[in-house]
């Protein structure tokens, strides 16, 4: 069974924020931290592409920002190791992926160390091929009635680890991809922090494919 130790304001869990694109996710952190007094530090950003412009977010909150991209990298194990020894060297507790569009491979020391944020209930809608307006896109498509959120830990496989929380959206019936989209964006601004902050203390335990969250005391 996997826990953590409880953290505090004073004694923060150390995340690093992995992204691609533009940092929304890494921002809505960012606001949460400063807002919310999560006991949460971003020690280190690490982004897939030199042009994201969420690095801008790294850089106003002087966050130490790596580039690390596959081309440079090819290989996804060596691709893999890279980003993981940066987050050790900067002693990261906790990778936080936040609109990181490439796959890596976990090693064996962040295993149930690493989450992810899914624009969808998984198991519908996900892996290979499935993401951002892709997955609302489907959904509209496929005529769901509900959608929203997941966050789970990420193991060597798309969308495939352990689910820690999930999030409902009503699917309305004149809603185009984007419609849905910003619904369900707005419950990840929500369910993704409350998520970590759990994390951080201590009410999260992984057994195998289950997980409890205990509730705030």
């Amino acid at each position: 069974m996997t826990t953590w130790p409880v953290h505090t304001v004073a004694n923060p869990l150390k995340i690093a924020v992995l992204i691609s694109g533009g940092g929304t996710t890494l921002r809505n952190l960012l606001e949460k931290i400063r807002e919310d007094q999560l006991p949460l530090e971003v020690v280190l950003v690490i982004s897939s592409s030199s042009q994201a412009k969420g690095m801008a977010y790294a850089d106003e909150a002087n966050i130490p920002c790596k580039v690390i991209t596959v081309v440079q990298h090819p290989d996804k194990a060596d691709f893999s190791q890279e980003i993981f020894q940066a987050c050790r060297e900067k002693e990261v507790e906790l990778v936080v992926m936040g609109g990181f569009l490439k796959q890596i491979t976990v090693p064996e020391d962040f295993v149930n160390r690493v989450v992810n944020i899914h624009p969808s209930l998984i198991p519908a809608f996900c892996g290979a091929g499935f993401y951002g307006i892709r997955v609302h896109t489907a959904v509209i498509e496929h005529g769901a009635k509900v959608s929203g959120c997941t966050v789970h830990f990420v193991d060597d496989h798309y969308d495939h680890g352990p689910i820690i929380a999930q999030s409902v959206v009503d699917v309305l019936p004149n809603d185009q991809p984007a419609d849905l989209a910003a619904r369900v964006f707005e419950a990840e601004c929500h369910v993704y922090p409350a998520t970590i902050a759990a994390i951080a203390a201590g009410r999260v335990a992984v057994s195998g494919r289950q997980v409890v969250v205990q509730p705030a005391s």
